[in-house]
């Protein structure tokens, strides 16, 4: 442990509260590894370790700190832990993700890394835009939930020749590798889409707005 870990006062948890599994789910969920976690918050990794199978006590000033690594409220790592957490319709977090004549939100809590799952109200011919973009993600699945979606996939070269078309009605499911230089377009009556991506983006990637 950090010289830290091993002087300051430790205030032990009641024997029937356990905190490791949810501070486990919560840097599983932030796709962390355990070594950035106990990097950022002033922890050992194997002290750390033995949090979360709750085999150690940590002090009031480690809790902190190692909560504050994870954007976690202190107190909630005393609640019950949910069994997921809920993003109730009418409420979904808009997004800023470039493109033109559509609107799209976040379905899964922003502080899941794992993957992501967003929903785009697309008007009629709107899109993505006319540049070609790629996502640094492993793969992307998406399902046309009303409408007509035409996705073109540029070839190497960025001359248009060979470029491949893939269209989607209603109904329609696609997986494919998000790293691929790629654009969509809506149909003549618009769509309305849901994209899951894995894991999910990093804050600051989007796609072109061409």
């Amino acid at each position: 442990m950090t010289g830290s870990d091993a002087t300051a006062p430790v205030v032990p948890v009641a024997p029937d509260v356990r905190i490791g599994a949810r501070l486990r789910g919560v840097r599983l969920a932030q796709r962390r590894t355990m070594a950035e976690v106990a990097a950022a918050s002033g922890l050992t990794k194997g002290f750390l370790s033995r949090l979360e199978r709750d085999q150690a006590n940590a002090s009031v000033a480690a809790l902190v700190r190692l909560c504050a690594a994870l954007e976690l409220p202190v107190g909630s790592l005393f609640e019950p832990a949910p069994a997921g957490q809920v993003v109730r319709a009418g409420e979904y977090p808009p997004l800023e993700f470039g493109g033109h004549d559509l609107r799209e939100y976040l379905l899964t809590p922003r502080g899941e890394r794992r993957l992501a799952a967003i929903v785009s109200e697309v008007q009629p011919g709107g899109g993505s835009g006319a540049e070609p973009y790629g996502l640094p993600a492993d793969v992307e699945f998406v399902l046309v939930l009303a409408g007509r979606v035409h996705l073109r996939f540029a070839a190497a070269g960025g001359t248009g020749d060979g470029d491949t078309t893939v269209d989607l009605a209603e109904g329609d499911a696609f997986t494919f590798p998000p790293a691929a230089s790629h654009t969509f377009t809506a149909g003549p009556d618009g769509a309305r889409v849901l994209w899951v991506i894995s894991p999910a983006l990093p804050d600051q990637a989007a796609r072109g707005d061409g």
